[in-house]
């Protein structure tokens, strides 16, 4: 489909995975297969596959996969301990696979990031806006509405299953605001996904209604007065509700915006595959001898 999205022609963009999503993707939709231990696989082909599709769509000249491996240790959870509490933890056959995912990406030659203390939301944001400082373009892979605060005046957001692009114009006309102010946005709605408290009966039609006048989250806290004068229905009552959740939202706001993530200074975001590490790990996953020179022709080795 046609689109206005620049950094969709931008050969120069850094495409930044948020490969945990189309691993979970591939899990619930993929049939069961085993690799040659007999442990579950449906994952990790499935990932290897969008793997497959996201480089021979698009063949990125720099390209970065970031993973989720807080597992509820982030930094996050310390300021909000029941932050993601309401989600089941991940079954070990799906752990397994994560780990087999990682590896495969490294063998690729692609950089496999993650961190303990922040989520992959973070490393993304972080290399996004480098890039930005740098002059550069990002392109950014996901369908997380969270990630849409990072997306730059020369940025996209690219949900590949739907294959929908976003730049930052089309994410302010999607939710109201510009994406700078979507962390402020989350802090009064909410998230249920993460477990993150906002203020009841404050949905993102009127959030976005209070960032336009206020500008950011801390000028409208200064103004709760002057809400109740705005000219909107339920004014009033959305000042009270304000004023009676004030902390809630501080809070919540330490979890919607970005913690910055640690770049290791020698990171490489060119595709530098290793062929033996691949063999090991196609014969680990019982690819066809033609799925094997799919992805050396691919890779070029």
């Amino acid at each position: 489909m046609a689109s206005p999205v620049a950094a969709r022609n931008n050969n120069e963009a850094l495409y930044l995975v948020d490969s945990s999503i189309y691993i979970f993707q591939a899990w619930h939709t993929y049939h069961q297969v085993f690799d040659v231990d007999g442990n579950p696989a449906n994952a990790a082909v499935g990932f290897t596959e969008f793997l497959f599709r996201l480089l021979q769509r698009r063949q990125p000249k720099t390209i970065i996969c970031a993973f989720d491996e807080s597992h509820g240790q982030s930094v996050r959870h310390r300021i909000y301990p029941p932050y993601k509490a309401n989600r089941p933890p991940a079954p070990a056959d799906l752990k397994h696979q994560f780990a087999l995912c990682k590896s495969f990406v490294k063998a690729a030659g692609i950089a496999a990031l993650a961190s303990n203390d922040v989520e992959a939301d973070d490393i993304i944001g972080t290399l996004a806006n480098q890039q930005r400082a740098r002059h550069g373009a990002s392109v950014i892979v996901s369908a997380d509405k969270d990630l849409y605060q990072f997306v730059g005046p020369d940025d996209a957001i690219w949900d590949f299953t739907r294959d929908t692009w976003l730049d930052a114009r089309l994410v302010e006309k999607r939710l109201g605001v510009r994406p700078h102010q979507i962390p402020d946005l989350l802090a009064l709605t909410g998230d249920k996904v993460d477990n993150i408290s906002g203020i009841p009966g404050v949905g993102i039609a009127t959030a976005a209604r209070l960032l336009v006048k206020w500008g950011n989250l801390d000028a409208l806290l200064d103004n709760i007065d002057k809400v109740a004068g705005m000219k909107f229905r339920g004014a009033k009552h959305v000042s009270t509700l304000l004023e009676e959740h004030v902390g809630t939202v501080r809070t919540s706001r330490q979890l919607t915006g970005l913690h910055d993530y640690p770049v290791p200074k020698d990171l490489s975001y060119t595709i530098t595959p290793d062929q033996q590490q691949l063999s090991v790990i196609f014969d680990q996953l019982k690819f066809s001898h033609s799925k094997r020179n799919q992805w050396q022709e691919l890779l070029s080795i």
